[in-house]
């Protein structure tokens, strides 16, 4: 079975680990444990037995930021594939032992996202990071761009993700809905005056009226009142306490 073009994992760059360990834990109930990689620290997020999320402190320069992974079958193809359509390769395919081949990339816009070309696991699944069923979970996934046309084209042609319906959301936005093989995993939207596209991550939560406190209570920073969505769901745009941004869904 291919899983690609489907997303499947989330990782943090963050310079104060022990803070950001405690942000998660407390607010998605992630538990934290060392992968035991050579060289360096690299830190696994479980929840309900699924690993979701990977931590490491980034290098002099490198953003803190989420940075989202999508199931490729193959990294070295997908990795030059998305280079002839305009993207930069930052880390080349380069093997995870006991995990995969994984390579990051800037595509045409700007915004960075990785590619994961996952060891099968023992139950025939990419990893449970991505459940829309499960709270603390990467749930949903949106691109704010210069061009949203050009968007839905790369990512197309990458990873065979298509369009499910572009709904209106204000009078001077477009939000695009984009599915893989039917299941909906995400949205693109044109932002005026963005110089430069970025990827968000959501994370599922039982209540965002009750993480709104949660995250301010915990040092993070929530950026605006609950949001409805369509399909009754709600979301909140919010930083952690190393400032990297990241969403929540789910309940009011």
């Amino acid at each position: 079975m291919s899983f690609h073009g489907l997303p499947c994992w989330y990782e943090l760059a963050s310079p104060d680990l022990d803070a950001v360990k405690k942000f998660y834990a407390g607010l998605l109930g992630w538990t934290w444990a060392d992968s035991g990689m050579p060289g360096m620290t690299y830190l696994l997020a479980s929840q309900n037995g699924d690993m979701v999320a990977g931590l490491f402190a980034p290098d002099p320069g490198m953003p803190v930021a989420w940075t989202n992974y999508t199931a490729v079958d193959d990294a070295d193809a997908t990795a030059a594939k998305a280079k002839d359509l305009g993207a930069t390769v930052v880390v080349p395919p380069t093997d995870i032992p006991g995990t995969g081949r994984f390579s990051v990339l800037i595509d045409p816009q700007g915004a960075v996202f990785g590619i994961l070309q996952p060891q099968p696991m023992a139950d025939g699944t990419a990893g449970g990071a991505f459940n829309q069923q499960k709270s603390g979970h990467g749930n949903w996934h949106d691109l704010a761009c210069p061009d949203t046309a050009a968007a839905l084209a790369f990512y197309g042609a990458l990873f065979g993700w298509a369009q499910t319906r572009a709904m209106p959301m204000g009078p001077d936005m477009v939000y695009t809905v984009i599915n893989r093989d039917g299941q909906d995993i995400g949205g693109i939207f044109t932002e005026a005056g963005k110089d430069a596209a970025t990827w968000t991550v959501y994370f599922g939560i039982p209540s965002v009226n009750a993480a709104v406190e949660a995250v301010k209570a915990a040092g993070g920073q929530v950026q605006h009142d609950p949001a409805e969505v369509p399909g009754g769901a709600f979301i909140i745009h919010c930083t952690d306490p190393s400032g990297a941004g990241f969403a929540l869904v789910g309940p009011a």
